[in-house]
């Protein structure tokens, strides 16, 4: 029987992404890294995992940075 490699984003929801990104980088990290706008004017997380619901491509940069950022890279 073969493994299956361990998702890092199982059981991990938007919001506690988005915090654990904004603990680590802050606001204006996280705008630096990923360029999306409601990370950079008036930034919160509501508006944000609004933004990041309705947005594909955006989302999928985060959940990104977040495994790059889990696995210590």
């Amino acid at each position: 029987m073969t493994e299956k490699p361990k998702n890092p984003l199982h059981g991990v929801t938007l919001e506690a992404i988005l915090n654990r990104l904004v603990e680590q980088y802050g606001w204006e990290g996280l705008a630096k890294r990923i360029d999306i706008r409601c990370f950079k004017n008036d930034p919160s997380i509501k508006s944000s995992l609004t933004f990041l619901r309705r947005t594909p491509w955006a989302r999928e940069q985060v959940e990104a940075l977040y495994v790059k950022t889990a696995q210590g890279k």
